[in-house]
């Protein structure tokens, strides 16, 4: 066998390191597509309508897309680790980490990301997107129950993106490839998003994907992303 044929082997694809890497490159984009296709509030309002909580098919598509994100970006790879893998949550990042660095990263980064989305409020292609539940400015105790709702969703998105792929791909790729081809991924997620959010998704995507690296955890990342998403639905219902 040549050495075209031997790279080409599928043996050798799913065979010593190459089998981790290959199984999250293979399973990320399914669990994406399928969550964009069959998770989203959009395919809830086109198909699941007649089931419904409280009479609101706006509220439970949102709840609907936060909770399928849960589980396709969550629960499944965390299945694949623990019983594919056979490695520890730790390893991907679901711990406190370097707890003191990660509250630092915490305290800088979040009022620059709660500051940057007060601009957004007001740009007509980010209201005709967000809130995903149109209601949630009707009462503060509405809003706060979207905003713990909408944590979930942000669960499931971290240990996919910079758990799943960028921990993941740690060990074959290296640190900066890693963080690439997470922030790749991540950022192509978005498409379809209002253009700052698509163009900011790759800084971030960058940023973030250090800033899990330097503390080996999820956890200070994940508040912040939550605390943009919550801050810009408070900006757009409550302040502009």
């Amino acid at each position: 066998m040549n050495r075209f044929d031997s790279s080409l082997s599928l043996k050798g694809l799913f065979s010593g390191e190459n089998k981790k890497s290959t199984i999250i490159l293979l399973v990320a984009p399914i669990l994406i597509i399928t969550w964009k296709y069959y998770g989203t509030k959009a395919f809830y309002l086109a198909h699941l309508t007649a089931w419904s909580f409280f009479n609101s098919p706006d509220w439970t598509g949102a709840t609907y897309s936060f909770f399928t994100g849960l589980f396709l970006f969550g629960l499944l790879p965390i299945l694949i680790i623990k019983f594919v893998f056979r490695e520890p949550l730790s390893q991907y990042g679901v711990q406190f980490g370097d707890w003191k660095f990660g509250l630092l990263a915490l305290a800088v980064m979040a009022p620059v990301m709660i500051a940057l989305t007060y601009p957004s409020a007001n740009d007509p292609k980010f209201l005709a997107e967000y809130p995903l539940f149109t209601g949630v400015g009707a009462s503060a105790g509405l809003f706060a129950a979207h905003s713990v709702l909408y944590l979930t969703y942000y669960l499931g998105y971290e240990m996919l993106m910079r758990g799943f792929i960028q921990f993941g791909l740690r060990e074959q790729l290296g640190d900066w490839n890693a963080i690439l081809v997470q922030t790749a991924i991540s950022s192509l997620f978005h498409i379809g998003k209002p253009d700052g959010e698509i163009f900011s998704s790759i800084i971030g995507g960058l940023i973030w994907g250090i800033v899990v690296f330097r503390s080996r955890s999820l956890l200070y990342v994940l508040v912040v992303h939550w605390l943009l998403g919550v801050s810009l639905d408070f900006f757009i219902c409550f302040v502009r």
